[in-house]
Parts: structure tokens; C-alpha cells; sequence
């Protein structure tokens, strides 16, 4: 069998979608599947990558963000497709992506994959202070049609939660399937360093008893990073005040609002902004030595970086919402309503004030009954796509109603 995906947010340093389609790669690799990604890049170029390969289609840099592109030429798509004559082609995102391979003829069996929900990233993330997420919801409803229109050119719409496969059934969503995402486990949990974790608490400018928490986030505003440097500004203050130990925070990642983390981080004081990392052993030795992982994302299909943290056996400050909330239990985390800075310092600071022993032992059985191995995930995608046969007509002209 033969999955081509048209990534149009695949980027040498992107951030989930990168890490989730070089993990496809090598998952197609091990189970007999040839799997080729269809991305924008500075030129038309192909190259062998993961035990797949990735085929370029020159395009444009975003202007907000130039570590992407903005794949733009149907035409070079549809040709690529032709040339790779695939079983499946995956559409992997409702942009530009989706739409090429919808309005693709080719005779292959076609699965949108919904890796970002633009409602949650958007009018939630800039109106839900004074709105409720319901209601904003209500009021996309012309989005969701559309979407409902162009899914109706797949065989099937794959996302990564039943939480999420039911959010888009309820909006008329047609084919929608869960087929649950994962991460790459080790075949170690990673130890704590103490010398790191010094190193990190001085980068912070914090004394070496303060509780240490770690962040692993791309800098857009859809991570609402403000809340979580206000939320462990207040918690510190607060600590600080009771006569405890203060609080600091690492956080690891980059993007368009770099700049901004950055002076934020400066003016309230106690974050390191550590940056972007390849090194996958230090990212790992440094949950490994904190006592916390906060994250401020709430609309994230999946949690990756949250899945990461409690594979590390790290207990969790996270939103009431999205993919995060779908990994939090009470045994293991505490919750704050998304973008609420003062919430998320009450919540770090109500986990704080817990049992860590009972914590952690609450995010190890959680990194084995909550968290999925991503091999498993491709398992269970490649054998859906292998029972999806011959592809039912599709209806090209809805898209264009």
C-alpha cells in the first residue's frame, strides 16, 4: 500500500505536525507501507527521508512565520499525485491541502486529517474571555458547514480523540473517525539530572529549592504563552509569601512571537526561555528533573508535548479544554479555564501544595494506560486505510456549492 500526504505544515522546523509525519515515515517503513509526504518547500525537489520520502513543491514563505510555507500551486500537486499513483491520499489540513486533494481525480482512496480545529485556534483563543467557547462555536456554524462539505469529498475524516470525533458530529461532520494518537516511548523512563536542573532554575534566576516546572511550546498566540508566564509569575509571588519555596519555569520552543516570550519572560521574571532543541535526550532529562509540566494550549487536537511530559512521569498543570484536558485525570493534574492567568497560578499552586510522591505515581499509570505508543497509532491508521478498498464515488461539485 501506498499513503501520499499532502502536509501543508510540514516544515524542516515545524513543530507536531514535523515530529507526527517523520514518526509516519518510519512507521510506514516497519509495516510494509510506502509513505511519501507532499510539502512546500524553497524548491521542487524530492529527497529520501525516515524510510519514506518527501516530495517539495516550491512555494512562498507565510509571512508571519517564515520557518513555513504557503503551498499555493494545485496544478504541481495534482501532478505529484499522478506520478505516485497512491492507494490513499491523505489531505492534512482543511486549507489549501485539503481542497487540492478533494478536487483531485485520481482514483485513490482519500482521509482528511483534521490536525488543527481553526474555531479552538482563533475566535476561542481571541474571544473566550468574553464569550463562552458554545457559543463562539454557534457562531462558526458557516465554517462548519464548509468543513461538512468538504469532508463529504472523503472516504473519511481522521482525528486524533473520540473527544474530538464527537465535537465534529455534533457540527454534521460527516465519516469522522478516532483513531487515537501516541508518541514515540522510550524503552527507559529518563532519570532526573540535578545538575540540569540547577542549570535550568539559575538560567530562570531562581534559588536552587524552587519548584521547577517545564514548558514545551511553539511561541503563537494559539499556546497562550502570557498566561502561563502571568500564571507562574502569580504562583511565585504567592509561594513567596506564604514563606515557601518560590517557582520558576523552563521553557523550551520557538516561533513568531519569540521576541515577545521573550521580553514577557524578562518583565515578570523566573522563566528561562531555553529555545528551539533537536537534542530529544535533553528535552527528556529536563521533564525527568522538574516537578511539573504546565502548558497553555486548549486547542490542540492532541497533546503531544503533555503525552511527552507524562511519559517522563510528570504530573500536569493544563487547560479545562482541547487535547491537553483529554490527558488530564484528578490523580494526575490540575486544570484552569484556557487563558485565565490567574487560574493557572492557582492551579500550579494547588499542585504544588499535593502529595508529589502520589502525583507522580498518578502520571507513571497514566503514561501506561492513558498514553498510546505512536507505532500503535500508525497500526491501527494503516490497517484502517487497508479496509477502506475501493473508494466510494465522490462528489467534486460540493466543494464548489
Amino acid at each position: 500500500m501506498k499513503v501520499v500526504d499532502v502536509s501543508e505544515f510540514y516544515a524542516e522546523r515545524g513543530g507536531g505536525v514535523r515530529t507526527y509525519s517523520h514518526a509516519k515515515l518510519a512507521a510506514g517503513a516497519r509495516h510494509g507501507v510506502e509513505v511519501v509526504i507532499v510539502a512546500p518547500g524553497d524548491a521542487d525537489r524530492e529527497e529520501r527521508r525516515e524510510g519514506g520520502r518527501i516530495v517539495w513543491v516550491k512555494s512562498p514563505p507565510l509571512p508571519l512565520d517564515p520557518r513555513y510555507r504557503v503551498l499555493l500551486r494545485e496544478r504541481a500537486v495534482h501532478a505529484v499525485l499522478d506520478a505516485e499513483r497512491p492507494d490513499v491520499v491523505e489531505g492534512s489540513s482543511t486549507w489549501t491541502g485539503g481542497h487540492f486533494v478533494a478536487r483531485w481525480r485520481g482514483a485513490a482512496a482519500k482521509a482528511l486529517v483534521f490536525h488543527q480545529d481553526p474555531v479552538a485556534v482563533y475566535p476561542h483563543v481571541l474571544f473566550d474571555r468574553f464569550v463562552s467557547p458554545d457559543v463562539l462555536d454557534d457562531l462558526a456554524s458557516p465554517w462548519w458547514r464548509w468543513l461538512g462539505r468538504l469532508a463529504h469529498a472523503f472516504d473519511l475524516t481522521v482525528v486524533a480523540g473520540e473527544w474530538l470525533a464527537e465535537r465534529l458530529r455534533s457540527r454534521d461532520v460527516p465519516r469522522v473517525e478516532a483513531v487515537p494518537f501516541g508518541i514515540v516511548k522510550r524503552p527507559t523512563r529518563p532519570t532526573a539530572d540535578p545538575e540540569l536542573r540547577a542549570a535550568l532554575l539559575r538560567q530562570a534566576g531562581a534559588p536552587e529549592d524552587a519548584a521547577l516546572l517545564v514548558g514545551i511550546s511553539r511561541h503563537h498566540p494559539e499556546k497562550r504563552l502570557g498566561t502561563v508566564l502571568r500564571g507562574v509569575a502569580s504562583a511565585n509571588d504567592v509561594r513567596r509569601e506564604r514563606g515557601q519555596a518560590g517557582v520558576a519555569l523552563a521553557l523550551f520552543g520557538d516561533g513568531p512571537l519569540r521576541a515577545w516570550v521573550e521580553h514577557e519572560a524578562a518583565r515578570l521574571g523566573g522563566t528561562y526561555v531555553a529555545g528551539f532543541t533537536s537534542d530529544r535526550d535533553h528535552l527528556h532529562a529536563a521533564l525527568a528533573s522538574a516537578d511539573a509540566f504546565v502548558h497553555g494550549s486548549a486547542a490542540e487536537t492532541y497533546g503531544l508535548v503533555v503525552a511527552e511530559a507524562l511519559d517522563a512521569g510528570l504530573p500536569l498543570v493544563v487547560p479545562s479544554r482541547g487535547g491537553a484536558a483529554d490527558l488530564a485525570d484528578p490523580r494526575w493534574a490540575e486544570t484552569y479555564p484556557p487563558g485565565d492567568a490567574r487560574a493557572c497560578a492557582a492551579a500550579i499552586l494547588r499542585l504544588l501544595d499535593r502529595d508529589a510522591d502520589t502525583l507522580r505515581a498518578g502520571a507513571k499509570h497514566a503514561a501506561v494506560a492513558r498514553v498510546r505508543d505512536l507505532d500503535a497509532h500508525f497500526a491501527h491508521l494503516f490497517a484502517r486505510y487497508a479496509e477502506l478498498g475501493r473508494p466510494r464515488p465522490r462528489r467534486v461539485t460540493e466543494l464548489h456549492a
